[in-house]
C-alpha cells in the first residue's frame, strides 16, 4: 500500500504540537498525524478525528505555547493528560520514525480504540439527552391533559323530560340497576345526579358489584341529610384493580319519601339503559345520570359538592339485594299475644301499598308472621315503619327472625314474658314511632342465615292510648351474602 493511500486511511490525529513548530512537520511522513490545538478565547475548539497520544515541541516558544493549549484542552475531559516531549529539530530523521512506530504500533491501536469508545460514548450521551427531552415532552403533555388527580372518563348528563313520572316508587318497592359502560380497572368512584332530596328521614342505598362474577365491591347506605340536589360523589378506598370487568350499580331507598334520582338522555343501547324488576315507562332506553372517575382514591372531583365513603366493603363477597315479594307479604298471619279481643283486624296486608298494618293494643303484643320469608344466606334485613294517621298515638315496633321450624306464637309469647327472644332467634329491639317521625329498623346478622327463617312484625303501646295508632311497615329489604355465587331463593 502506498504512502498516500495509507495517509488517506488514517483518520485520527495522535500527535499534538504547537502551531509555532508547524514548519518542522511539513513534508514529513507523519504530517497527517499531527494536531495543532486551537483555542477560541478560553475554551478549546471542538476536537474532530483527534485523540492526542503524545505532545511534541521543537522550541522553547513551541513548548510554552503547547503547554498553554493542552491546559485548555484538558477542560474537555475527553483527552487524558500528557507530558510535552522536547525534540531536537536538527535530528528529525531519528525522531520521526520513532513517533511513527508509536502511533501505528500497539500503543497507537489502543489510542485509536479508546478514541472510538469516546466517540461512541459521546453519541450515546447525545441520544440519552434526546430521549430525556422526548420523555419530558410526553410527561408535560400527559400532565397537561390529566392535571387533576381524579379524571372523568364517562358521563351521562341529566335530562328532564316533561312527561317524566319519576322513578321514586321503583326505589322504594324494588330497585334501579345500571351497568357502567367502562372497564372497572382504575375506577376510583362515581357520581350520581339527584334533582331533589327530601328533608325528612330516609336513606339511599347504593351497591356496586361486578356483573360477570356477581362479587360485591362496596355498599353505601346514606342518610338523606348527607345528600345534595346535584352531583353526589361515591368514593372507593382503593381503585378497582385486577382484570377489566363490568361494574353494576343497584340503587334503592328506605323512607317515607324517595330522592329524585335523575335520568339521562335516551340512548340506543338497551344493555346500558337503566332497568328494574318492575316495568316503568321512564326507563325505556334511558340511563341514569352518572359520571365515572379514575385516579387517586379518596380525592373529590371538582364538579361534586360532597364525597361519600362506603358503609361496607364487599370484596370477596357475593351480594344479592332484594325486596320481599308481594305474594309472600300477602300470606301474613296474626300471631298476637294479648289478653284483649279487638273489635277490628289488627294485622293485615295493605295490597295497594305493598305494606303490613300492625295496630297495637293497650296490653300485650300485636304480631304478624310471614312464614319462610327470609332466605338462607341473608345477612341483613330492614324496613320502614310509620304511624299512618295524623292523629295516631305513638307505638313501639320491632322485628323478630325465627327459625322456620319454630312456632311463631310461642316465639312472641317468650318475648312478651321475658322481654328477650330465644337464642335461636334474632331480635331488632323496640323502636318508638310517631305520626311525625318515620324510622328505619334493621337487623344485622353476625353470620349469614343457615336456613329459611320466619319474619315476625311486632307492635305494642307506649302510652295509655292507642287511638288511630295504625302502624304501617313497608320497604322490606333483604341482603344475601356469601363467599360463593348464590341465587335468590
Amino acid at each position: 500500500m502506498s504512502s498516500a493511500i495509507g495517509k488517506r486511511l488514517v483518520t485520527r490525529k495522535l500527535i499534538a504540537a504547537s502551531d509555532r513548530d508547524r514548519s518542522c512537520f511539513e513534508g514529513s511522513d507523519i504530517e497527517h498525524l499531527v494536531l495543532y490545538p486551537e483555542v477560541n478565547g478560553h475554551s478549546p475548539a471542538t476536537l474532530q478525528n483527534a485523540f492526542p497520544l503524545i505532545a511534541v515541541a521543537f522550541s522553547d516558544e513551541g513548548e510554552a505555547d503547547l503547554k498553554e493549549r493542552l491546559t485548555a484542552l484538558g477542560s474537555l475531559g475527553t483527552v487524558p493528560p500528557m507530558a510535552v516531549q522536547r525534540l531536537d529539530p536538527a535530528n528529525t530523521t531519528d525522531s520521526f520514525p520513532l513517533l511513527r512506530s508509536l502511533t501505528e504500533g500497539g500503543v497507537g491501536r489502543i489510542a485509536r480504540y479508546s478514541a472510538s469508545i469516546t466517540s461512541e460514548l459521546a453519541l450515546l450521551r447525545r441520544e440519552r439527552e434526546t430521549l430525556l427531552e422526548n420523555y419530558r415532552a410526553l410527561e408535560d403533555a400527559f400532565q397537561a391533559r390529566n392535571w387533576e388527580p381524579v379524571s372523568e372518563i364517562f358521563s351521562h348528563d341529566p335530562y328532564a323530560d316533561p312527561k317524566d313520572e319519576g322513578i321514586g316508587q321503583l326505589l322504594a318497592t324494588a330497585f334501579v340497576e345500571q351497568l357502567l359502560p367502562v372497564s372497572s380497572l382504575g375506577v376510583a368512584g362515581f357520581a350520581l345526579h339527584l334533582h331533589s332530596v327530601p328533608r325528612i328521614s330516609g336513606e339511599l342505598v347504593v351497591a356496586l358489584s361486578y356483573l360477570e362474577s356477581g362479587e360485591g365491591v362496596a355498599e353505601w347506605i346514606v342518610p338523606y341529610a348527607q345528600l345534595v340536589a346535584t352531583w353526589n360523589f361515591f368514593s372507593l378506598p382503593r381503585a378497582c384493580g385486577g382484570g377489566a370487568r363490568t361494574l353494576r350499580l343497584r340503587i334503592s331507598s328506605a323512607g317515607p319519601e324517595t330522592v329524585g334520582l335523575s335520568l339521562g338522555y335516551p340512548i340506543a343501547g338497551e344493555r346500558y339503559s337503566a332497568r328494574s324488576e318492575l316495568p316503568h315507562p321512564d326507563l325505556d332506553l334511558r340511563p341514569l345520570a352518572f359520571k365515572v372517575f379514575t385516579g387517586l382514591p379518596g380525592v373529590k372531583p371538582a364538579i361534586t359538592h360532597n364525597m361519600i365513603a362506603p358503609t361496607g366493603l364487599l370484596e370477596g363477597q357475593y351480594i344479592v339485594d332484594y325486596r320481599l315479594a308481594v305474594d309472600l307479604l300477602s300470606q301474613i298471619v296474626d300471631v298476637s299475644v294479648t289478653p284483649m279481643v279487638p273489635e277490628f283486624q289488627t294485622v293485615r296486608f295493605l295490597e295497594h301499598e305493598h305494606a303490613i298494618a300492625c295496630h297495637p293494643l293497650q296490653s300485650g303484643i300485636t304480631a304478624g308472621a310471614v312464614s319462610r320469608a327470609v332466605a338462607p344466606g341473608t345477612i341483613s334485613f330492614s324496613a320502614n315503619a310509620a304511624i299512618d294517621h295524623p292523629e295516631g298515638r305513638p307505638a313501639a315496633v320491632s322485628f323478630l327472625l325465627a327459625p322456620s321450624n319454630s312456632n311463631a306464637r310461642s316465639e312472641v309469647a317468650e318475648l312478651a314474658r321475658k322481654g328477650t327472644a330465644k337464642p335461636s332467634a334474632f331480635f331488632s329491639g323496640w323502636r318508638e314511632v310517631t305520626s311525625s317521625h318515620v324510622v328505619n329498623i334493621s337487623i344485622q346478622l353476625n353470620e349469614p342465615a343457615l336456613g329459611p327463617m320466619d319474619l315476625i312484625i311486632l307492635s305494642r303501646a307506649v302510652t295509655d292510648s292507642v287511638d288511630f295508632s295504625w302502624l304501617k311497615v313497608s320497604g322490606f329489604r333483604l341482603v344475601k351474602q356469601s363467599t360463593e355465587a348464590i341465587d335468590v331463593g
